[in-house]
């Protein structure tokens, strides 16, 4: 995971919903432009009980 994403699961939720809400159209842009795999981060999240919904582009 990059350094530029905070490792608390609930700060990383409410950045990468910013992110996917204001900079990017999909999730796999934000992992392509930041060099995270998507797989970590949907592990990591999904951890804390949030899951990725594609359709929203958000997780919940």
């Amino acid at each position: 995971m990059t350094t530029e994403l905070p490792q608390d699961p609930f700060m990383l939720l409410s950045v990468v919903n910013m992110k996917l809400r204001d900079q990017y159209a999909s999730l796999e842009d934000l992992c392509d432009d930041m060099n995270v795999s998507r797989t970590d981060l949907e592990e990591q999240l999904c951890a804390a009980g949030f899951e990725y919904n594609a359709e929203q582009r958000r997780f919940w």
